[in-house]
């Protein structure tokens, strides 16, 4: 344990695999407050939480489908899920055995997004084909790029020691910026003084609640006032004048006596605006709508559909391509990365479902009727449907579209 001696009056203590002692160490600069930015502290300011949970759980709950790419005799080229490859239960069900796809997936993002990287050890089976993705510790991985451009992975065991692991074995997935090309960088480094700010002007307000004056008001008399008096006056302060049901009440003042009201003063205001403002900043680093962290005081009203759209395409978009090309670049072999037949895709189109009206519409214009690109079947696919057959009777029937009756012309 190491305990860091700052300019501030307090200590830290911080583990040595921690990620506070690794800054420490690399002489990272501290904030622009005294509050030194940790995970903890971080995950405590609520904009912060609130975007890395709503990106994470996202990213987490999207099926992740390992797809094939093939081409028959006629060269048509057919397009099917991958079933029958290991990778592919990896991917959408169980990535290992003690976590569903969605909580691995969920972890790993939210491990990207704190701390710019996430790794995961690599088993592979027959084939080298993955058979499962075991999450390693955080902290515990370092990439490592030889003079030959070959890389590694150094793996710091909790038991102690290290030991090198080849670029085969090892998952990683990071932020897609990075400053030298193999590490992501970390929100809590990009956000580090906002979320420091943040975190001084809610330890301020504690201070202010707990042994600030919160009184609304002072009664004031040029005369003066006996104990009799003083104790009848709380007590029909406390009776007649305190809580929600007495708002709004005028006061009947005795002895000369006058209400002096407490106002906000521009200090005040002023404290309120800061604590928006680095909510708004926090905000800015995770790309998360304003309205998607419920802090805006406008209405949704009917663009919902286009803040989710705004949302998919401007902030989740860029991290459905780092997981399909870091999936493909660490968990394909290098015969299925050279046959270009197989690929993983997120199914996006879960978070772009608009009302049951919108689908109707959809779907019939992709139906047809003349120039149709989806078949009925294709259709039911996309409602968990069961296909049809065309020479099906009854009322189960998939209706097949009529051409319209042709008007014949008189004759004379």
């Amino acid at each position: 344990m190491v305990e860091r001696n700052g300019p501030v009056s307090a200590r830290q203590v911080m583990d040595l695999d921690s990620p506070e002692f690794a800054d420490f160490v690399r002489g990272t600069a501290p904030a622009a407050s005294d509050t030194h930015v940790g995970e903890l502290i971080s995950l405590r300011n609520s904009t912060f939480f609130r975007a890395v949970n709503l990106i994470a759980a996202s990213i987490g709950m999207l099926p992740t489908f390992l797809m094939r790419r093939t081409v028959d005799a006629r060269g048509q080229e057919h397009i099917e899920k991958a079933k029958d490859h290991p990778l592919y239960r990896v991917l959408h069900k169980r990535p290992n055995t003690y976590q569903t796809a969605f909580e691995f997936k969920s972890y790993m993002q939210q491990l990207a997004l704190r701390q710019g990287n996430a790794y995961a050890l690599i088993i592979r089976g027959l084939g080298g084909k993955v058979v499962q993705l075991v999450p390693l510790p955080r902290g515990a991985v370092t990439p490592k790029l030889s003079d030959d451009w070959r890389l590694t992975f150094e793996y710091r065991r909790k038991s102690g020691g290290t030991v090198i692991l080849p670029a085969t074995e090892v998952f990683h997935f990071r932020h897609p910026v990075t400053r030298d090309g193999l590490n992501g960088v970390s929100l809590i480094d990009m956000a580090r003084n906002s979320i420091g700010i943040a975190a001084d002007a809610e330890r301020a307000a504690g201070k202010l609640l707990n042994g600030g004056v919160m009184a609304g008001g002072a009664l004031e008399t040029d005369k003066g006032l006996g104990d009799e008096a003083i104790a009848r006056l709380k007590e029909s302060m406390a009776e007649d004048y305190t809580g929600a049901d007495n708002a709004g009440t005028w006061m009947i003042l005795e002895e000369g006596m006058k209400a002096k009201p407490f106002i906000a003063s521009a200090r005040d205001a002023q404290y309120d605006e800061l604590r928006k403002r680095q909510a708004e900043e926090v905000s800015r680093f995770t790309g998360v709508p304003r309205p998607l962290l419920m802090f805006d005081e406008t209405s949704w009203g009917s663009g919902i559909e286009q803040l989710g759209l705004f949302f998919v395409t401007y902030c989740l978009m860029p991290w459905f391509v780092a997981w399909e090309q870091a999936i493909e670049r660490s968990c394909f072999t290098e015969a299925e990365q050279n046959a270009e037949q197989l690929y993983v895709k997120f199914n996006e189109g879960a978070l772009l479902r608009g009302s049951l009206k919108d689908q109707a519409e959809f779907f019939k214009a992709a139906l047809g009727p003349n120039q149709g690109y989806r078949s009925p079947n294709e259709v039911r696919a996309a409602f968990d449907l069961n296909p049809k057959t065309g020479d099906e009777t009854g009322p189960d029937a998939i209706p097949q579209p009529t051409a319209a009756p042709q008007s014949q012309g008189k004759t004379e």
